[in-house]
């Protein structure tokens, strides 16, 4: 019970650990002291359930103390105890300075009255420590006091969760509205618009200042007969606000200027007459306009149960039913005309053959029973039935088979499959349009052909991307019906059956069930129709239904792939077009989405190279069409994730083409355009090649469209991306790159955070680019951002904050910061790749510090930490490791510390690597190492001298460098030269001796001269 109030008053955590404190914002402030006046009232108004014993006592930390009692309490030097004890003499409430058991919801009343002021202090306190348990006794009397309680607190929980307003509820309420912004005389509104695109994890488009005011999101309404209003949808309620242009300073704009409304409709309604007439208007022509087309078609057949449209129908409103028997009266008087929607699918001819089919007045047989007896004599050999209850009972027993057949274990794990929507379950209040469709649904089933089509044109009339409409198909098993019209000959049939099929799919829980039905499989089988106009629709509803790795998969097996690539076979070069080749660009507009649903498997990318998609794609990608141009692009910016399709795209000119497609006016298409070049920026030519075709400007000029933040997070990925090159660097510093990117170090999304840091620290790598990123103030945020816990952005700010901290300058500010602590702080990150950034950034801190060994030290357990990552299996955390220990030695105090965490077996027990990085650094650690006399004879005491001349054998001059200067300072013991000699030495560093590198050079030299040195004496000791 106390899980549900606490669940009920939406607390949000203070941080994203487990420390379980609350947030005490507004809405919760609110919310806490409705919770202290039930309690402080619930003794007195419910006696009886107050005095209800819990399982397990309720305990905190509390602020009361023993003066705070009075005489109802027994009150000692050591605690306070009530005089009412739960029948086993053990106390109902018991003080232990400073925690506080409760036992009943009576003395948690009286102890909350007690605490005066700090009532609230306790609620918060009591609601962190415990959950509570309202399971008493097994007692028999006790049985109805607990119904009795359980109520009570069930009734402030369902109180609390009705206090404000959901994200989800103002979404729904804006997109009804959307729908009311058509052209003509019936326009209600001009236009709903938010003022954000950006779409927070909660379902938020304030910013993260203003949520924890309970601010949802702010719109910008246009009525039909005032002036643009500018609103805020709060938890609280709907209200307007001063709006920018009105607004003197940036936070002016959230002040509220109206009443608070409970939704949106209320508001409006108030503030535009010609919003009130018409949106009354509106709400009931559903049921006065489309019941009309259907209730002649046909009676019910006998012997079906109707109690399920009956009971609905009780449960739908009376004005609805009234207004439903006064349209049926006045339609049946007069002729039936199709919509204009019916006419321009070309489905005009049923209604004129059914009308012709009409009985005469006093004919005993009627419309719908005529034109069924008459398809029955001429269509009797069909192959395919258009009544659900004729489908063979083998077929779905059949696809289940084939399902299972395919059922094998994938490799796939690029995506979790989605999370099915939830609903209210309840049938209470919903509108007429939900029986209007499922009625719908029963001519479906039960008419024939002329009625089926009917029913068809009748339903697309609806607005089926609302979620009602589509639950209603799917609760009285329409979409059975649906997926078997797709196997009929019929062609208006399945084009009418698409596409209601292709508008209730944007639905997670109808995507799944067509897929549970088998309807994909009849999908793909239709793309070999003929009909270009139904091989479109197919393609297009595929695209929806395949959002979730089962469809991609099922897509796939059953060779949806091939047939997909195929529609992308057309010639959309010219700017006009025929009406055929009209058709077959929208066919291959259609190919491309699914192709782009399906690309999100890594088996179907590579179905989609090896069915030949990447030239046609290649080809579609020149077309001067934008709409055929943003799936393509799309699917590309998909598949590049992989190699293949990287040097595929580089091969097939493709990259010119994405540039040129940057300059387009479509902030969808250059999305997805630089999403693309982002993903194949890894590779050099592509750099290179998007530099030479002039791209890195555009993108440059695409960050000034800051507020479409999913354009802004592929720009700034494609500039990370390309600014790994220097030459690209170059142009972005002539373009003044870097001080946009700093711009965007605050107040945007992680995703957006983690490229621009990205490309900060690619460019930070020259000196003069250190520079400008501190004159344009971009350390301060830099250094905040270390305590984050996005991994991918630990991993490039902390790259970002130590190319910085090569700058003698920037260093002191950071270390002014508190940044170099933050920074070794991250060695305890879970990550290895924080880890090993933490660590490569910790070195040019160190170096660049004027007192670096004192800082060092003042780091409590930070060389412990260091010297502990050598325990890592990571090769490039233990690169990072050696690289900072090597700088952490050359301060002798510290090189002490390190020796005695033992750090020399450590060291040595990584010397038998074969990575040359890893190598290099590991070489350079023992050298400084043994700057500390002693560790010269451990090294070779645990076996690491050996293993190192094996380094000599590398092709990196790096590794030569470094393992000459380890060898030179462990020769320093005689020991460790024999062992040296006998490892065969000489001949390598013989050879480098005459090295252009003098540091190599010199090492070389000392190693061989120390070796000669210790045998001359050993001869002269022998032969005197």
């Amino acid at each position: 019970m106390g899980a549900s109030l606490t669940r009920a008053a939406q607390w949000t955590t203070a941080s994203s650990g487990s420390t379980g404190k609350l947030e005490i914002t507004p809405i919760n402030e609110s919310l806490l002291k409705d919770i202290l006046h039930f309690v402080e009232q619930f003794g007195l108004r419910h006696p009886q359930e107050a005095a209800h014993v819990f399982e397990e006592p309720l305990q905190w930390t509390c602020t009361l103390v023993a003066s705070d009692f009075n005489t109802d309490y027994d009150i000692s030097h050591a605690d306070v105890r009530s005089q009412e004890n739960d029948g086993k003499g053990h106390p109902l409430l018991r003080l232990s300075p400073p925690t506080v058991a409760v036992g009943s919801f009576s003395q948690l009343s009286k102890l909350v009255q007690l605490a005066g002021d700090r009532g609230l202090t306790e609620v918060v306190a009591c609601l962190e420590g415990m959950k509570l348990k309202a399971e008493g006794p097994e007692q028999a009397q006790d049985s109805e006091v607990k119904v009795q309680l359980f109520l009570l607190l069930q009734q402030l929980d369902n109180q609390l969760i009705k206090v404000g307003v959901r994200p989800w509820a103002v979404k729904n309420e804006v997109e009804l509205l959307k729908g009311f912004c058509s052209e003509g005389n019936k326009r209600v509104l001009k236009s709903v618009r938010y003022t954000s695109d950006y779409e927070f994890s909660n379902g938020c488009r304030s910013p993260p200042w203003r949520q924890v005011h309970g601010e949802i999101c702010y719109l910008v309404v246009e009525p039909c007969d005032k002036d643009p209003l500018h609103v805020t949808c709060s938890k609280a309620g709907v209200f307007l606000n001063q709006g920018l242009k009105q607004a003197a300073e940036t936070e002016d704009i959230y002040t509220k200027t109206s009443d608070t409304y409970a939704d949106l409709s209320m508001l409006l309604k108030s503030r535009s007459p010609h919003f009130a007439e018409n949106f009354n208007i509106q709400e009931r022509l559903p049921s006065t306009q489309k019941v009309q087309h259907v209730e002649p078609v046909g009676a019910e057949e006998q012997g079906q149960p109707q109690r399920s449209c009956k009971h609905q129908e009780k449960n739908a409103p009376k004005m609805a039913r009234r207004q439903e028997h006064a349209v049926n009266t006045t339609s049946s008087k007069k002729k039936l005309e199709p919509s204009l929607k019916w006419k321009n699918l070309g489905l005009t001819a049923p209604f004129d053959e059914a009308e012709q089919k009409k009985p005469s007045k006093g004919s005993g047989k009627g419309r719908a029973g005529e034109t069924q007896e008459k398809m029955l004599r001429s269509e009797s050999k069909r192959k395919a039935n258009f009544s659900l209850a004729s489908l063979p009972a083998h077929q779905s027993s059949q696809r289940s088979k084939t399902e299972e057949l395919f059922s094998e274990s994938s490799s796939e794990s690029e995506e979790d499959e989605e999370q099915p929507d939830r609903r209210p379950k309840s049938n209470m209040d919903l509108p007429s349009e939900y029986w209007q469709i499922q009625k719908l649904v029963k001519y479906l089933k039960r008419g024939d052909q002329t009625a089926t089509v009917i029913a068809l044109c009748c339903m697309m009339d609806f607005n089926l991307a609302q979620e009602t409409c589509q639950m209603a198909i799917r609760d009285v098993g329409g979409l059975e019906v649906l997926i078997n019209l797709l196997d009929t000959e019929e062609i208006r049939c399945q084009i009418g059956s698409l596409k209601i099929l292709r508008k209730i799919s944007q639905n997670s829980q109808i995507r799944r069930a067509i897929a549970d039905l088998g309807g994909l499989q009849t999908m793909v089988k239709i793309l070999d129709s003929p009909v270009v106009e139904l091989k479109a629709l197919a393609a297009e509803t595929i695209a929806n239904v395949a959002r979730f790795r089962r469809a991609r998969r099922t897509v796939r097996q059953y060779g949806g792939i091939k047939r997909l690539v195929e529609l992308l076979d057309c010639a959309p070069d010219a700017a006009t077009l025929s009406e055929e080749q009209e058709k077959e660009v929208e066919a291959a507009r259609c190919g491309a989405l699914a192709l782009w649903s399906c690309s999100k498997s890594t088996r179907n990318k590579e179905a989609i190279r090896q069915a030949g998609g990447v030239p046609l794609l290649a080809r579609l990608l020149k077309s001067p069409h934008e709409n055929l141009l943003i799936p393509v692009v799309g699917t590309l910016q998909e598949c590049a994730s992989e190699g293949s399709y990287r040097v595929a795209i580089h091969s097939e000119g493709m990259v010119k083409d994405l540039v040129t497609n940057l300059n387009r006016d479509n902030e969808e298409l250059q999305m997805h355009c630089a999403s693309a070049i982002f993903k194949c920026a890894e590779e050099k030519q592509t750099r290179d090649l998007v530099r030479q075709y002039q791209g890195l400007k555009p993108l440059v000029s695409l960050l000034s469209k800051a507020d479409n933040k999913q354009l802004l997070a592929a720009t700034t990925g494609a500039i990370w991306k390309c600014s790994i090159s220097i030459e690209n660097v170059a142009k972005f510093q002539e373009y003044q790159t870097l001080d946009i990117l700093v711009g965007l170090l605050t107040d945007q999304p992680e995703e957006v955070l983690v490229n621009v840091v990205g490309a900060l620290g690619e460019c930070a790598q020259g000196a003069a680019n250190r520079v400008t990123i501190r004159k344009s103030g971009g350390i301060q945020p830099l250094v905040n951002l270390l305590t984050g816990t996005n991994q991918a952005l630990l991993v490039n700010v902390t790259r970002a904050v130590g190319a910085c901290a090569a700058d003698l300058d920037t260093m002191a500010i950071i270390d002014k910061l508190d940044g170099v602590r933050l920074l070794w702080s991250l060695l305890k990150n879970p990550g290895v790749e924080v880890q090993a950034s933490a660590a490569w950034a910790i070195c040019p801190c160190i170096q660049n510090t004027k007192y670096a060994g004192e800082m060092v030290r003042s780091f409590v357990g930070g060389m412990e930490l260091i010297v502990n990552l050598l325990k890592s299996t990571n090769k490039e955390v233990l690169a990072s490791a050696c690289a900072a220990i090597t700088k952490i030695a050359i301060d002798k105090e510290n090189l002490a510390v390190i020796t005695d965490y033992g750090v020399v077996p450590m060291l040595a027990n990584l010397t038998n690597t074969t990575d040359d990085r890893l190598r290099r650094h590991l070489a350079e650690a023992i050298a400084g190492c043994c700057m500390w006399v002693s560790n010269i004879e451990s090294f070779g005491e645990v076996r690491a001298v050996a293993p190192l001349v094996r380094y000599l054998k590398s092709q990196d001059r790096a590794v030569h460098r470094a393992t000459a200067e380890a060898l030179f300072q462990l020769s320093k013991s005689p020991n460790n030269c024999i062992t040296m000699h006998e490892s065969g030495v000489v001949k390598p560093l013989l050879v480098m001796i005459g090295s252009t590198d003098d540091v190599l050079q010199e090492a070389a030299a000392g190693c061989l001269g120390n070796i000669r040195r210790l045998f001359l004496a050993y001869d002269k000791a022998r032969y005197g």
